[in-house]
């Protein structure tokens, strides 16, 4: 095939996927879409093979293959019809987690079916047991909301009427979730349109020749990447904090990556049973962390589509916490999913250790408050998406409150929460000491404290990383431990378990603290001139400087030269005599 037509073509239907993402965020009513861009878009080809994904999130571009594909089986491309609409978000039918919607529609030109453009977006609202939809401690998927299987939402052109609806009926906020709805299917019959001229330009033709040499050239190169890894078989050992109903109990996660030429199998064999509380993954979340690792470890100029896991087998034990049986509750996989990612970069860490990352933050903080405004007697739901801090990596320091993982959603800003709620931000900074020490630091991770100024309201806390640390490489520090705690109007305080629900009346204080990247190389060979600058930029106390660092950073920000030799030379001593104090014993 011409080389020029297939770029041409490539970044067409990039394009269209790109526009139909901005579409949808531009057109969202949610805080959590508008603002956190908690939402993707990706176009199929017939078949289901995903041949174009926006810049959004990891996750649900993983997760849009299988929703394609359950559709699809229901539904043959042969049998669907212009102006068809779908949508689902049954975790144990495609779909990922019940605030999780994918729209799906497929692509006429004319009489001809020429692709299938996929939607999915986070509904801060699909009812259940709280506002929000995440009850972190939620022991059956039934609690967790409205349970939408694959089903026609536009039947030839004409709306299904019940289905929207049931879904008004069922949620707190119907008209912010329909709205996000609209979103959706707008951005779907954008992308129609756009196809459409894209065929009367090139060809059907041509743009399905481009679509199977595009599949067919990201296995290849791919495949090239996997050959480059040394052969062999690769654990590593996680764990989460516990699973939000047995707090306090560490839930294992175990990976095996294992590298034969150009073929990879992912095993996650030794991983714990399924989880009481709402940590599971089905599968289609589950894949969807392995092939985020993949992308970020073949690298970025291979064309994302769904050739890029030909050469890769998943083993997921039935019953366990990455295959779980039905009805097991899945509400807040999205932690799960992050502490996968940690398990999988681990194992590569072994294979190609110049080239991994330390452990991200592996949180993504997502609290939904509701309740009533007493001021106007609406009842409200609003999100915040709360940050850690990025890995420190070979020769850079991580970046600083950013979510940069499977979920790459965005800060939801002060203002959009306090416009939508009686909820205020207090404060909002970098958390100091927050990221992993080493040669090249963590990135630091935030603290935010929240108030209520009128009547009460509930949050779901679902924290991680309070009792595990996001691990550093090559000698480089763990990130310390995640944090909250809430202060009452009366005074009184208490400190939060990573998983709860808060209720909150007028007054109360709640306060986050949420630990960054682990660091990477020793920090002691860290350059003092480094530590300084970052203690002047409150990233790192004097104290963690001198302690952790070796660096005796002055009142006026400056290097104390002498005194920091002085402590680099007395902890170089002391790190050979425990040296050779474990080579005796050993």
């Amino acid at each position: 095939m011409d080389p020029v037509t297939q770029e041409v073509v490539r970044y067409r239907l990039s394009a269209i996927a790109d526009e139909m993402e901005t579409a949808l965020l531009r057109a969202a009513y949610s805080a959590i879409v508008k603002e956190g861009l908690d939402a993707s878009a990706a176009v199929f080809d017939r078949s289901g093979d995903n041949v174009a994904q926006a810049a959004a999130i990891p996750i649900h571009l993983g997760c849009m293959i299988p929703s394609v594909r359950s559709v699809l089986e229901r539904w043959p491309a042969e049998t669907m019809r212009p102006g068809d609409v779908f949508i689902l978000n049954d975790p144990y039918a495609g779909g990922t987690h019940l605030p999780d919607i994918a729209v799906l529609r497929p692509l006429f030109h004319g009489a001809d079916m020429v692709g299938i453009a996929a939607t999915m977006s986070h509904h801060q609202e699909i009812g259940g047991m709280v506002p929000g939809s995440l009850p972190p401690n939620a022991t059956e998927l039934y609690q967790e909301g409205l349970r939408l299987p694959p089903m026609k939402l536009f039947d030839a052109g004409e709306p299904v009427t019940p289905i929207f609806d049931m879904i008004r009926a069922n949620v707190r906020t119907p008209d912010v979730v329909l709205g996000d709805l609209r979103a959706q299917l707008a951005a779907c019959h954008l992308a129609e349109d756009r196809m459409r001229e894209l065929v009367d330009e090139v060809g059907l033709t041509v743009l399905e020749e481009v679509m199977a040499a595009l599949l067919d050239r990201s296995e290849r190169l791919t495949r090239a990447r996997v050959a480059e890894i040394p052969d062999g078989a690769y654990t590593f050992t996680d764990f989460m904090d516990d699973d939000g109903v047995d707090i306090g109990r560490p839930v294992e996660i175990r990976a095996t990556v294992t590298v034969a030429g150009s073929d990879l199998h992912v095993d996650f064999t030794g991983t714990a049973p399924q989880a009481k509380g709402p940590y599971n993954c089905v599968p289609a979340s589950s894949i969807a962390a392995v092939y985020y690792v993949l992308r970020a470890v073949t690298g970025p100029d291979i064309p994302n589509n769904s050739g890029c896991y030909r050469g890769v087998k998943i083993t997921l034990p039935p019953g366990s916490l990455v295959n779980p049986h039905e009805p097991a509750p899945v509400n807040s996989r999205t932690a799960t999913v992050l502490r996968l990612c940690d398990a999988l970069f681990g194992c590569f860490a072994q294979a190609v250790p110049d080239r991994m990352p330390a452990a991200q933050s592996g949180q993504l903080l997502v609290m939904n408050f509701g309740g009533t405004d007493p001021a106007t007697g609406r009842t409200y739901v609003t999100s915040e998406i709360g940050m850690g801090g990025m890995a420190a990596r070979p020769g850079l320091d991580g970046v600083d409150a950013v979510e940069a993982s499977a979920s790459n959603c965005m800060n939801v800003p002060a203002e959009a929460i306090e416009m939508e709620s009686p909820v205020r931000v207090l404060s909002w900074r970098i958390w100091a000491d927050s990221g992993g020490a080493g040669r090249w630091r963590g990135g630091c991770g935030t603290e935010k404290v929240f108030t209520l100024t009128a009547g009460s309201a509930s949050a779901n806390y679902r924290g991680e990383r309070h009792t595990t640390h996001a691990w550093g490489l090559r000698g480089g520090l763990g990130a310390p431990f995640s944090h909250g705690d809430v202060e009452r109007a009366d005074g009184t305080a208490e400190s939060l378990p990573s998983k709860t629900m808060v209720h909150l009346r007028e007054g109360d204080r709640l306060r986050v603290r949420l630990s960054g990247g682990g660091g990477y190389g020793d920090p002691h060979t860290r350059p003092a001139e480094d530590v300084a600058r970052d203690v002047r930029d409150r990233r790192v106390t004097r104290d963690a400087a001198r302690d952790l660092y070796g660096v005796v950073v002055t009142g006026d920000g400056d290097v104390d030269a002498a005194a920091t030799e002085r402590a680099r030379s007395s902890a170089a001593r002391h790190d050979r005599e425990d040296l050779e104090d474990k080579e005796r014993d050993a």
